[in-house]
């Protein structure tokens, strides 16, 4: 897995969302398979002005504590105008939800190219070794993000890039 630092603009999100914990997931209980397949069945933002459509966002946010808490999971899109003084969850776009990226420091995990499910998991398996062991990078927990250019991207053949914010 490759890995980079890069200095990130705030960004305003637009999609689905739910509330998960890591061991829900492991557990085979967890709501992130419905909430992708839902993103991918419900053509809800298809009628939204969204910028970079072919950019999707996975934004962990919300965080309880830590890796071991609870958090928000937010699949969508960048959104420059919409929602931006609008509350969180609006009557107007019913089922979804805004979402924040901080502006921040992140240390960025490329995965390598290969099926979808196997990628994710191995990316986020050595995201979570690589800070239990870390003296140096310390996450914020305040917005970290999986983002996937759909236009290059298929299940069988996809690479994920993985934005952790680190303190700075």
């Amino acid at each position: 897995m490759n890995t980079q630092y890069v200095e990130r603009p705030s960004l305003t999100l637009i999609g689905l969302s739910a509330r998960t914990t890591n061991a829900e997931e492991a557990a085979g209980s967890g709501r992130l398979p419905q909430l992708w397949q839902q993103y991918m069945e419900s053509g809800q933002l298809a009628g939204t002005t969204v910028d970079n459509p072919h950019l999707v966002y996975a934004l962990y946010t919300d965080y309880e504590s830590d890796a071991s808490g609870a958090y928000t999971v937010l699949i969508g899109h960048e959104s420059s105008e919409l929602l931006q003084e609008q509350p969180k969850e609006t009557a107007s776009l019913p089922g979804l939800t805004r979402g924040f990226v901080p502006s921040g420091s992140y240390m960025v995990f490329t995965s390598r190219k290969g099926p979808i499910w196997e990628v994710a998991a191995e990316a986020w398996q050595d995201i979570w070794a690589y800070f239990s062991q870390s003296e140096v990078e310390e996450r914020t927990y305040a917005g970290d993000y999986e983002l996937y250019d759909f236009s290059k991207w298929t299940p069988e053949e996809a690479v994920i890039s993985i934005y952790i914010g680190i303190k700075g």
